[in-house]
């Protein structure tokens, strides 16, 4: 096809899921190097995108939503993909006339709105969430199956340099290791326990032990974790999200559950732990962070209890000394 002039990328969810979408900007860039690249997603996922250098410009819902239709049209897409269904979202394309509307056929409202539906389910699939979104490229011409590897070369995400304020709270005579206990029941999670074993296993003579969540999360995490060690430096609720992008940024590793933290890790490029369980469709074959120095652990990918869908916590089960030696390796 003829190189489109303005492509909108939609993804209006979590964090995590912008970072595994990233790899499409870039993408778009290689195949179409003179497109402009507009991203539309929530407002307080604007500080991630700010960081990928193959975004040209970022759209929040929140102002497209209040400024409708003309919202919309001012932004001159020649095409929208919609990798994440936004029923009022697709709507508003149609009533826009953007020309090229890009969506999963599994989704009854696209049959009335998309003009170019992609045979897309993702619960069962085996292929990764950066994978499933690469897809819905099909449609621009390009070729809809690519490797983690290559996707990880498309990212184009990169953390700005610390301001003096996070600047301060880092030891340059440590190994910075960022745990992120927290998911806000985005995940499910390894439990304060394990992680208060992990600190206790990081010698204070080499590393800085840095927690990291919400001021919400904070009391819980402090009730919860040996804050005390020389080796913890206590960084709950002191960061926005710009600033804590800046934070992993200048660390060494980040272990947390499947968060939005672990993947932006995983696109700096610092050693990223994810801990998982191996239930679908929340698996690590669909979940797990991209990046040169990306992992995911499972305690048992077998699980029974996982297979069958069933509630299970064999993720606390994964051990801190097993997290220890992936850190040291």
């Amino acid at each position: 096809m003829s190189m489109p002039g303005t492509i909108l990328i939609s993804r209006t969810d979590s964090i995590g899921d912008v970072m595994l979408t990233l790899p499409l900007a870039g993408i778009l860039k290689e195949q179409y190097p003179g497109t402009e690249v507009v991203f539309l997603g929530k407002g307080y996922t604007a500080p991630v995108l700010a960081c990928c250098s193959h975004v040209d410009r970022v759209v929040t819902r929140e102002d497209l939503v209040a400024g409708g239709v003309g919202a919309l049209k001012d932004i001159g897409a020649d095409a929208i993909i919609h990798v994440l269904p936004d029923r009022a979202l697709a709507w508003l394309a149609v009533r826009a006339g953007i020309p090229v509307r890009i969506g999963t056929s599994h989704r009854w409202w696209h049959w009335f709105t998309a003009n170019a539906r992609v045979p897309l389910g993702r619960r069962n699939s085996d292929r990764h969430e950066a994978q499933l979104n690469a897809m819905l490229l099909g449609p621009l011409g390009i070729r809809a199956a690519w490797t983690l590897e290559e996707l990880v070369a498309r990212t184009g995400f990169s953390a700005p340099v610390p301001d003096e304020a996070v600047r301060a709270l880092l030891r340059p005579d440590r190994e910075r290791v960022i745990l992120h206990p927290g998911s806000q029941g985005s995940a499910v999670e390894w439990g304060l326990e394990r992680f208060a074993e992990l600190v206790r296993l990081l010698p204070p003579e080499r590393y800085q032990v840095i927690i990291t969540g919400t001021a919400k999360e904070g009391a819980a995490l402090r009730a919860g974790l040996p804050m005390e060690l020389p080796q913890v430096t206590d960084a709950t609720g002191l960061f926005d999200l710009h600033q804590l992008i800046t934070l992993i940024g200048a660390s060494d590793a980040l272990v947390a559950a499947s968060t939005g933290p672990l993947h932006i890790a995983a696109a700096c490029g610092i050693r990223a732990v994810g801990l998982y369980s191996p239930r679908r469709p929340i698996h690590p074959g669909r979940w797990a962070p991209i990046g040169r120095d990306a992992h995911a652990l499972v305690n048992d990918p077998d699980c029974a209890r996982c297979a069958k869908g069933d509630p299970c916590d064999c993720i606390g089960r994964i051990s801190p000394q097993r997290v220890l030696e992936l850190l040291e390796r």
